[in-house]
């Protein structure tokens, strides 16, 4: 009996990691495509992923699909920069003609600077003709950002004589313009590298600001109507650390409204000591607070970030949010490291916090939620790899002895019904000469644009209890130093079934309200045209939740089962008339003699 026992729990448990592992059915025999960037690059409305191969000196595209496997290497989109590094991927639509064109960094050995690559696309192809002709060369990595608001997307960074510059970008593929930063401050500080600057709004205006990292302080530039930005204030580092001056360690800067409330919060990993012994987690929301994360696991090891070192995706310590098990409230996805162990990719799940202040949510590690993944992991990022509004995780891992990467998939199966909210805001653009496309989706699509930075995305609901929640977000933020953010949006609801009261959209200074949205919907919103909210058009497509599909299933077995028992009492009726009338038959007739 107890071996029976051990059988059914072996086999229970292996059941559950073939459930969790779907590498394979993932990425079938390409393991070895390192994720770089997101986005919908053949229109298909399915995201795909762009990959660094071949030793950093290539740059591909997974095209995802709905059957296994859910990425597919293209062969036909594929670069390759033989004699220098890649060293990020942005995708985006740099010329305005609603195709997604790709720019590619790459580190020159020899000045150390930056070259910058675009791979100019049409119609779900490339062009790798300009691979050795640099369209920029900057120092650092630059930030995608919209400075005039014209949809077409612009950089900003510092360029080779040490100066904050913006680059824009035209509809005829030539040299974008640069334009030199307006700096009123002699005092501003020299930007980080890597830096964690963002293109977002955080003053509810719509205007995406910007944030910048300095080796000092955070700097905040409003957006200003017409284009360009305006300085408005600095934000000092936690306890007036400075980067010169700090033998411990200040990772990139996250942006996400950890407690629900309609306001975005500054996320930033810390390390108080130069090998990350001591880690945190500060939260600014009007202030700094101390989140008090417990890194000491079951067994008693003590973990913490992972310092700095050179390679891929370790350059700086980097958390990647999302919201993993759809209660409204975004988590982490943080590399970890220990004395004992390996460095490993951990959840960390947004709980409520008791003891940080003003600030009421926190962030507790879950040691065992992405098991069987206990080797060597250097990174971990959320995708949705079904296309069901549940976060799924991309992981990478190290082989030390092979000195190699290795990508694996991990499934993420919520135990109750949960309810969710998926928004893409597209660039809006339209391109005559390719008015229809074909669509998954819907059967048949016009191609409204690709990926854009900046829009705010913000919903209000009720919960179960009736109390009401606020939710914001901003749509592709960063873009540097694989920050790897998708180009959408999703918002978990818990198990609120309810409506959501309504989904505001910021685009530019212009917004729009749409009102009782349907929860488990994916919606793909069109600012076209900008100047005019009331046209903005929105594509709505309902995932059945797992309570629609039980009661569906138990409504049919119901129904089943009336069926059955109708079927039985009539077959029995039969068979009772059928024996009567024998009975009748074999009855001697008296009244015949």
């Amino acid at each position: 009996m107890r071996i029976l026992n051990c059988v059914i729990i072996l086999s229970l448990f292996l059941a559950s990691i073939n459930c969790s592992d779907i590498t394979t059915a993932v990425f079938g025999n390409v393991l070895d495509g390192m994720p770089a960037a997101f986005g919908d690059f053949n229109s298909d409305e399915l995201t795909d992923v762009f990959v660094i191969r071949n030793n950093g000196k290539t740059v591909q595209v997974m095209l995802a699909a709905e059957q296994e496997p859910l990425l597919r290497i293209s062969k036909n989109l594929t670069c390759s920069f033989h004699d220098e590094q890649i060293t990020n991927v942005v995708p985006g639509d740099f010329d305005g003609d609603v195709f997604m064109d790709v720019l590619v960094t790459t580190l020159n050995k020899d000045d150390q600077l930056t070259n910058v690559y675009i791979l100019w696309g049409s119609n779900g192809e490339w062009s790798c003709s300009n691979v050795t002709n640099p369209t920029i060369k900057i120092k650092g990595q630059p930030l995608s950002i919209d400075y005039n608001h014209d949809m077409i997307i612009d950089l900003f960074g510092v360029d080779t004589n040490d100066k904050r510059m913006f680059w824009t970008f035209n509809r005829n593929r030539t040299k974008p313009t640069a334009i030199e930063m307006s700096n009123t401050d002699n005092k501003l500080s020299e930007i980080s590298s890597p830096h964690s600057n963002a293109f977002l709004d955080i003053n509810n205006d719509f205007i995406p600001d910007l944030l910048l990292t300095t080796k000092k302080n955070f700097e905040v530039w409003l957006g200003n109507v017409s284009e360009g930005f305006h300085f408005d204030h600095k934000i000092d580092y936690p306890y007036n650390f400075s980067k010169d001056h700090f033998s411990g360690h200040i990772g990139q800067s996250l942006y996400f409204d950890a407690e629900s409330t309609g306001k975005i919060d500054l996320v930033l990993p810390l390390c108080f000591d130069r090998l990350c012994k001591n880690s945190t987690i500060m939260i600014y929301s009007d202030e700094w607070y101390d989140l008090h994360i417990n890194f000491k696991d079951d067994n008693n090891n003590v973990w913490g970030f992972v310092p700095e070192k050179s390679g891929m995706y370790t350059e700086t310590i980097t958390l990647r949010g999302g919201d993993f098990n759809m209660d409204g409230y975004p988590d982490l996805l943080a590399t970890l490291g220990s004395n004992s162990q390996s460095n490993r990719a951990f959840l960390l799940l947004n709980v409520h916090c008791s003891k940080c202040g003003k600030f009421k949510r926190t962030f507790e590690v879950q040691w065992n939620a992405l098991s069987p993944f206990y080797n060597n992991s250097v990174m971990a990022v959320f995708y949705d790899f079904y296309q069901d509004g549940f976060l799924d995780v991309i992981l990478v891992t190290n082989d030390n002895a092979k000195k190699e990467y290795r990508t694996a998939a991990f499934k993420n199966s919520i135990d109750y019904d949960a309810n969710f909210v998926k928004v893409m805001v597209l660039t809006g653009l339209t391109n005559s000469m390719y008015p229809i496309s074909p669509g998954t989706l819907g059967k048949k699509k016009r191609t409204y644009g690709t990926n854009l930075p900046g829009p705010s995305i913000a919903y209000k609901t009720t919960t179960q209890d009736g109390s009401p929640r606020n939710g914001i977000a901003a749509q592709l933020p960063q873009s540097a130093y694989h920050s790897l953010n998708l180009p959408y949006t999703t918002f978990g609801l818990g198990r609120t079934p309810n409506f959501v009261d309504s989904l505001i959209i910021g685009v530019n200074g212009e917004y729009k309200e749409w009102p009782q949205i349907i929860p488990n919907s994916q919606m793909v919103v069109i600012p076209n045209p900008i100047s005019e909210p009331n046209r903005w058009k929105a594509q709505l497509f309902v995932t059945p939740s797992k309570l629609i599909q039980l009661s569906a299933v138990a409504l049919t077995g119901t129904c089943g089962l009336i069926t059955a028992i109708i079927l039985i009492l009539y077959w029995k009726e039969r068979r009772e008339d059928k024996i009567e009338k024998l009975q009748e038959a074999h009855r001697f007739h008296f009244d015949a003699m």
